[in-house]
Formats: structure tokens, sequence, C-alpha cells
């Protein structure tokens, strides 16, 4: 075959327009060409051949080199030239189509991203201005658009004020704010003032009834100094009573012990009734208001008659007393428990002497007379009415109930209210070892506080691997900030004209942390705005006197929240409505642990879902049931040895 046979010819338009006769790149310039072989044929390859068995032109091993390049290089060169613009056009083409595609992609992001926070901006908008600018949605009422935009304005106001106290809630607080505005008009839950009324109302007090001799108190004396605040006091001197009684020795009337966290220098006598006291109780145990004066001058401590708390396990029982206090009392005349407190097991203990705890706690300790007068004053103003006084008062003011019931100037029905106990003074808020939105400012001011207050406890944990605050937080063991105890509230239906009665002494943090709750619930009230200056000043500097108000206010409102189960105010408060209350006196009492796991989820939970999870949660603690064994009868006073239950008696 001779180099005349061959002839090339350029790819055609009909081929280079065909999804086959697309130029490659990385193909080189001879593949491109056709060739014929054998003498007079001018037929081209067929565009469906295979390309694979297509013979490329170059140099063979029949043909000279020289004589190829010479015939063929102008050639070559049209060729190349030719194909080497189609390349740069299509480059060209090829960039300027990127080109689009990649502005429109940019724009595409952009535009799905402005979309996005449009949306999100209307949606706070129509959050937070919804009483503003659509009346037509709350069907014309103007005094709920007003609601939402006074609350709307309180809340701009407070972000500025203070906005580190809004902590890990302020959408929630916000989406509270919204629900409460909707919410004037609607009806509250059913069961939100009331408890389970058939099992509750079956049990009825009877601590009172009496089935032995009254003691002698041969055995000796017994002198109790007990710590801690009112309610630790409370407790403190029902156990001691239980003690003298086991022990058949005569009690002096209790003291109590100086705290330099409550700083009270109240003793018994500027609390309770001591003649009722001696009295009421003198058929069950002998009380004398002091020593006898030949055991007065006696060194306790260095006869070895002086028995602290850490000498006492918590919650002993009745034999350890038995073995190792009463062989002191009969040798010595006189034991003095100083420092008493929870040193008296529940269980277990005989049947009447777990009674005689009851009676003292319900019937023998009365206030005095100073403070019953003004807690009446503070229950007519609770209620806005003088002339209907609640079903508790007899119990918690004595006579003074009588003239609320007289006093009938005004003809409306009393209002109901709500009692909050805020359970997050310092000295709680410390011991929990949680942290509460404060930051290191917080974390700093709480040690300081333990190091001087709680020093063992600064040593514990320094020298021991304790819970982190996120795991605390977890199993429910920080008491409730102000901020979650008012969107529970809210959460439970309580509408935006709920009287509120918060008590509690100084909640850390002050003014700023309440206002969560004064924003939401503009009817909140504390003795100190109820009260006149005059009608506090006898109580002024005595907290114990101040608590017992707080105890008064609590327990005879018309329904009573906890925020913190392990307080003693909350637990006898809750055990006196139960006892007292006839199934009609509801306490709330939140299981702190789950409600841990629905606040976990501030950031995302909608306000309808956060509703429906707290309702069950505090649903679920509100079944009425005997107290279980070895809790406490001041809390749990539904059990035999304090109340009857009618249904199985009849």
């Amino acid at each position: 075959m001779s180099l005349n046979a061959i002839q090339v010819k350029p790819v055609s338009e009909e081929e280079e327009d065909g999804p086959s006769a697309q130029p490659d790149p990385n193909t080189s310039f001879p593949s491109l060409l056709h060739y014929r072989s054998g003498s007079g044929s001018t037929t081209p390859r067929s565009r469906q051949s295979s390309p694979g068995n297509s013979p490329r032109l170059g140099p063979t091993r029949f043909a000279s080199s020289d004589t190829c390049d010479s015939q063929y290089t102008p050639l070559f060169l049209g060729f190349e030239k030719e194909l080497k613009m189609q390349r740069r056009a299509k480059r060209k083409v090829g960039r300027a189509w990127y080109s689009r595609k990649r502005v429109k992609f940019v724009v595409g992001v952009i535009g799905l991203l402005v979309l996005f926070f449009l949306m999100n901006w209307v949606m706070l908008l129509r959050l937070q201005d919804h009483g503003l600018h659509s009346e037509s949605g709350f069907s014309g009422n103007s005094s709920v658009a007003s609601v939402s935009v006074t609350v709307r304005e309180k809340w701009r106001k407070l972000g500025k004020e203070k906005k580190a106290q809004k902590g890990n809630y302020g959408r929630m607080l916000d989406l509270a704010a919204h629900a409460l505005a909707e919410g004037l008009n609607k009806p509250e839950p059913k069961d939100l003032w009331l408890e389970p009324f058939v099992p509750a109302s079956s049990w009825k007090p009877c601590a009172d009834q009496r089935s032995w001799e009254p003691n002698e108190g041969k055995n000796g004396y017994i002198l109790v100094t007990a710590n801690g605040g009112m309610n630790q006091q409370r407790v403190a001197v029902c156990n001691a009573v239980a003690v003298a009684r086991l022990l058949n020795s005569t009690l002096v009337v209790p003291k109590f012990l100086y705290s330099s966290i409550w700083r009270d220098v109240s003793q018994f006598g500027d609390i309770y009734q001591e003649e009722h006291f001696i009295n009421y109780l003198s058929p069950d145990i002998r009380i004398v208001k002091e020593l006898p004066k030949e055991l007065q001058s006696l060194d306790l401590e260095a006869i070895g008659s002086v028995v602290t708390d850490a000498d006492i396990p918590k919650e002993a029982k009745p034999s350890f007393y038995l073995k190792n206090i009463l062989p002191i009392l009969l040798k010595n005349g006189v034991v003095h428990f100083l420092g008493f407190g929870h040193r008296l097991a529940f269980d277990p203990i005989p049947f009447q002497l777990q009674r005689l705890r009851c009676r003292c706690n319900f019937y023998a300790l009365q206030f005095v007379p100073k403070i019953q007068e003004v807690g009446a004053l503070l229950l007519q103003r609770l209620r806005q009415n003088e002339g209907h006084p609640g079903p508790l008062d007899r119990y918690l003011v004595g006579s003074y109930a009588k003239r609320i019931k007289k006093d009938k100037s005004h003809s409306k029905k009393a209002s109901r209210y709500l009692a909050l106990h805020l359970r997050f003074e310092i000295d709680m808020v410390a011991h929990s070892l949680c942290e509460f939105g404060g930051g290191e400012e917080e974390r700093k001011e709480l040690e300081a506080y333990r190091e001087i207050h709680f020093p063992a406890l600064t040593v514990l944990k320094k020298t021991t691997m304790l819970p982190t605050p996120a795991e605390l937080r977890e199993e429910g063991l920080c008491p409730l900030t102000p901020e979650e105890a008012v969107l529970m509230l809210a959460a439970l239906g309580f509408n935006r004209k709920t009287r509120i009665f918060v008590a509690g002494s100084q909640i850390y943090g002050g003014r700023s942390r309440m206002n969560a709750l004064t924003s939401l619930y503009p009817k909140l009230v504390t003795k100190e705005n109820l009260l006149t200056q005059a009608e506090l000043e006898p109580f002024m500097n005595f907290s114990s006197q101040l608590a017992a108000l707080d105890f008064i206010g609590c327990t005879a409102a018309d329904a009573f929240s906890m925020t913190d189960s392990g307080s003693q105010l909350s637990s006898l408060v809750s055990g006196y409505r139960i006892y007292y209350g006839g199934g009609r006196m509801p306490t709330i009492r939140p299981n702190k642990r789950r409600l841990a796991s629905i606040f976990m989820k501030n950031s995302t939970i909608e306000w309808r879902v956060f509703e429906q999870r707290i309702r069950k949660a505090v649903r679920q603690t509100k079944h009425v049931q005997p107290r279980p064994k070895a809790r406490s009868m001041y809390r749990y006073p539904r059990c035999d040895e304090c109340m009857c239950n009618m249904t199985i008696t009849t």
C-alpha cells in the first residue's frame, strides 16, 4: 500500500455535531483522521465503526517518516489550527456555562438563607407582638392585647436591666407570657384547685385520741436545745416529747439554739404558747418550765450528761435511747440533748408513741397570740375579704378566726389564692452545690458562703469526688429556681389573674430574680407588701417568727405549691393541709427529677408539649396514698397512728 492511496479529510459538520464526534482533549490529533486502504477506494469510515479498530496515522514500518512529514505537514497544520480553534471555542462555552451554573447555585443558597431568617423573624414577631398586631385572633378582646403588650414591655425592660437572670429560660418565659395572654378568657383545668376528694376525704384526724396512762417522769429530766430554723425546731420538739415518754422522764420546755444562718434569738415562748403546750400534753408526759434548783448548779458536761447530735445517729431507733441514754439519765438525773433535731426514726416506733408525735405537731404547738393576730390580718388581705374565714383558720390563728367571721364589711365572695414556697435562699442554694446561671461570679459567692457556714461541706468538696452540678440537676437534687417555678405554674394552667402568695425570706438574686414571677403574675404578693411596717415591726430580726407568718399563709391557701420536697416548711405545711383539709386542700408536689428532664429541652420544646409533660409529671404526685414506710408522719399523716381511714372502719 502506497502513501498516495491514503486520503485525509477533516471532520464533517455532521460528525462534529454528533455525540460520538466530540473532540477529546486527551486524544492525539492523528486519531481524528480517517483513511482508506485499497486502490481507488474513497469511502470514509462509518461513524458507527469501532474506534478501537481504526489504525492511527503516523510513522509506520512501511513508510518513511521524512516523506510523511514533508508531504502532510501543511495539511496537518491546517487541521491542527482548526481543531485548536474548535477546542478553544468549546472551552469558552464550558466556562461560561459553569460560571452561570455557579452563580445560580450561590444565588439559590443565599435566597434559602434569607427565606429561613425571614420566616424566623416573622414567627418571632408573631410570638412577641401578637397582642398588638393580631386583635382579631383574640376575637376583638383589647384587654388581652394590652396584657400581651404589657408583658412584652416588662420583659424588654428586664432584659436590659438583668439579662443574666433569665438564664437559659428566656425563650420559654416568652412562650409562657404569650400563653397566659391568650388564656385570659379560657377556663382553668378542672382539677387545678382540687385533690382527689373521695379517697382524700375518707381520712379523718384522730391523733387526739389517747389510750394510755399519764407518764410520771420519775427517771429524770430531759433538756433539749433544738437547732435549725422554726420548722426544724418544731420537728425536734415533737421528737423530744416522744423520747421523754419513751424514757419515762420529765421534759423541760425546749430551748432553741442560736444559728449563724438564721440569726434569731427567739425562744419557745416567743413562738408557741407554753401553757397550752404543757397542759395539752399533761396526759402524756410531765413538762416543766425549768430544772429543779438542785440540778441547775451541775456542770452537765463534766458529769457526762451532754449529748450532742453527733453522738446520736440520724433517725435512731428507740432501742438506741433505751440502751445509751437511759443509763446516763438514771445515773445523773438529767440529760441535755444539745443541737437536737431529726434524731428519732419514723419506723419501727410503737403505735402510741407515734401517735404522740402527731398529737404534739397538730394540737400541742399553737402560735402565740401576737403571731395569730397578725396571721389573721395576713389571711384577710390575701383573700381580699375579711368576712370569709378558711377551713383551717381556727387551727392556725385560734380565736382570731372568729373575728374574721364577724367582720362582714365586704359582701363579695372571697377570692382564692395560691401559696408558693420558693426555697431559694442563699443557704439552700449554697448547700445544694448546684449552679443557677450566674457564672463565675455566682460560683465564687457561693463558695465563700460555704466556707463560712458549711465548712464541713467545703472540706468534703475538696477531698471527695462529688457529682457535678449537671449530674445533681439531672437527679432532681437542685432547688427549683424562680424561673422554673413560674414556668411550672403557667404550664399547669394557673391564669394570669391568679393571686399568688410567695413565702420565703431573702430570695437569692434579689428583686431581679423575682421579675420572672411578677412579669407573668402581676398579682403576686408577700407578707412584706400585705402587712404594714407597723404590723411587721414586732417580728423584724426574728426570722422564726416571720417564718410562722409564712406557715400560716401557706397552710390556709386554697392551693399550695412547693418547689423543694426536702424543705421542712413545705413538709409541715403539706402535712397540716392533709390532716385538717378534709380532702379539699390540694398541694402541688413537683417531682424535680422529672421536671429536670423537661427543663433540659427548654431551647427546643414547644409550649403545648411542655404543658402536657408538666401536667403529667405533677398529676402523678397527686394520688392519695398512706404514709410510706419510714417516711415522716409530719408530711404524710395518712397513717393509722395519726388519722383514721373511715372506709376501712365502716
